[in-house]
């Protein structure tokens, strides 16, 4: 029977730990298993993220190729579409519709990255959208659907 006396940890729950730097009975001495000299068994010693011990990092191995521009602006896009399907399933019940009021609908799934309106599908209700941009055909549609394209900066 157990008591609160006698209780153990699980075999393998507890792992002891090896205590370095302790003197020479602790079975880690002298060097503290660090070895004789160098960098490595200085205190402080730090080493580079992709430091390979001298060989040439496989980042300099490998061929590049390709460009990348870091300005580039990465967009969440919806199509005009989805605009539409939405106003026809009473989900979207106002006539302006902002990145906000998208990303609580559930429709875009970042609030701090800009949107974009694209041109796929159709639209026939009249609405106000504000926008980070817009293509041509999507302007063209939210327009000639009565509403207006709002370039939001």
């Amino acid at each position: 029977m157990k008591h609160i006396g006698n209780l153990t940890y699980a075999n393998g729950a507890k792992k002891s730990r090896k205590r370095i730097g302790r003197g020479a009975g602790s079975g880690h001495g002298g060097t503290s298993t660090k070895g004789h000299k160098g960098a490595q068994s200085r205190a402080g010693y730090k080493t580079k993220m992709a430091f390979e011990g001298g060989q040439m990092p496989l980042s300099r191995r490998v061929p590049k190729f390709g460009f990348f521009n870091r300005f580039r602006v990465e967009y969440q896009v919806i199509n005009v579409g989805r605009l539409q399907e939405m106003v026809d399933l009473n989900i979207i019940t106002e006539n302006k519709i902002t990145l906000e009021s998208l990303f609580e609908l559930g429709a875009v799934s970042k609030r701090n990255m800009p949107l974009k309106i694209l041109g796929n599908g159709e639209l026939s209700a009249s609405l106000t959208v504000e926008a980070h941009g817009f293509s041509e055909t999507a302007k063209q549609k939210i327009e000639s659907a009565g509403g207006t394209a709002i370039i939001h900066e």
